[in-house]
């Protein structure tokens, strides 16, 4: 093989993983390339909406005590599921498992998570499943993980 295909080809092989990475359905390499700037934006601005929640979460946990302290919880669509970052001045033992057990319940595989269970509790997951055309969409979450941190809590002080 020459050494000009060998190039194209290698250029071909990138553009198919840039357009896989960004989900773009486009067939031209212009196009793929357009379509990775709209997702680079957009990845962006959720980056700074996230920075935004974050420093706003700082700012309330240092301006609060851990009682009055209510726990958040940001659901956000990616694709075809979902990112949720989850954040609570107490914590409890089980506090992980019962969110976990509630995205299971919606039907949601995670497949990206870092936690924190200390004397906080801070999470943030990416999860999806085929649940999602079964009337599962952000506020659904957001409840559900709700919900599991007020059995967790409500469990706890019944101990």
């Amino acid at each position: 093989m020459s050494r000009e295909r060998k190039k194209a080809a290698a250029l071909h092989e990138k553009m198919q993983i840039l357009r896989s990475i960004t989900h773009s359905h486009a067939l031209s390499s212009t196009s793929i390339i357009m379509d990775a700037s709209e997702y680079i934006k957009e990845l962006k601005q959720k980056v700074a909406r996230l920075n935004q929640e974050i420093a706003r979460g700082e700012e309330a946990t240092t301006n609060s005590h851990k009682e009055n302290s209510f726990p958040t919880v940001s659901v956000e669509t990616l694709g075809h599921g979902f990112l949720v970052n989850v954040s609570s001045d107490k914590s409890c033992p089980a506090l992980l498992v019962a969110v976990l057990e509630a995205f299971e319940e919606l039907g949601l595989t995670v497949l990206q998570a870092t936690a924190s269970c200390a004397d906080t509790f801070r999470l943030e997951a990416m999860g999806g499943g085929e649940s999602q055309a079964e009337n599962v969409d952000e506020d659904v979450v957001r409840r559900a993980v709700l919900q599991a941190m007020r059995n967790c809590g409500a469990e706890q002080e019944d101990q």
